[in-house]
């Protein structure tokens, strides 16, 4: 099946690159561009993407606002931020806002197309080093757990907390399930559940919500 990409970002030749790469690809197709966050908010609307690769820094609205207003209308599209350099505090606010990771503007053309279809099946871009890093850098900036945070974790099961803190330590299902001794069916069932109580997205979600509720100590 084919991943339908919209690119925004309001370099033409940042635009025009990434759909050159991405359409060369047999399992994925660029289906539009935005020049905002604004048209970016349309685009999903009208042309129902599988992936928003997402600028952060672009005019009338920058690209965690529009990531906000994707994810509040329920779209499917899973958003991909692009970002200049990695420890990025804008970035950190766009996973928070919904995005499902992010991407370097320097990204080769695989390390792009891979992460397009991470993203497109449903995981998210967790496992580079850089990401729990960035999370890890910017959740120091709350003092204190966040009272939402803390308020659900009552949800939870123990078990689905420990998945949950394996979850944004970086590990996949696969070593989860071997590190708690279970089968990986299990894990993703349990999976599932953390992110329906938790009214979350994805794992990426799971890690940043797991570290503003101190489950996890940055460090």
């Amino acid at each position: 099946m084919t991943i339908r990409v919209l690119i925004v970002d309001d370099q033409v030749m940042v635009r025009e690159g990434f759909s050159v790469l991405l359409n060369a690809m047999p399992d994925i197709e660029v289906v539009g561009e935005a020049v905002n966050g604004r048209e970016a908010v349309g685009q999903v609307a009208a042309l129902h993407p599988d992936v928003v690769l997402m600028d952060i820094r672009m005019p009338e609205l920058n690209g965690i606002e529009a990531t906000r207003e994707i994810v509040a209308a329920n779209a499917d599209a899973k958003v991909l931020v692009l970002t200049t350099f990695d420890l990025d505090e804008y970035v950190y606010q766009a996973l928070r806002a919904g995005a499902s990771g992010f991407l370097l503007k320097d990204a080769s053309a695989r390390q792009l197309a891979d992460g397009v279809r991470v993203v497109a099946s449903g995981e998210a871009l967790l496992a580079p080093t850089v990401t729990r890093r960035l999370i890890t850098e910017f959740s120091k900036l709350s003092e204190t757990p966040r009272a939402p945070a803390m308020a659900r974790i009552g949800d939870l099961t123990e078990r689905e907390t420990e998945v949950l803190v394996l979850i944004a330590q970086g590990l996949s299902n696969a070593e989860i399930a071997e590190h708690l001794v279970v089968a990986e069916s299990t894990i993703k069932t349990h999976v599932s559940r953390i992110l329906v109580k938790l009214g979350l997205r994805d794992r990426t979600q799971a890690a940043v919500f797991a570290y503003e509720a101190r489950l996890v100590t940055p460090g």
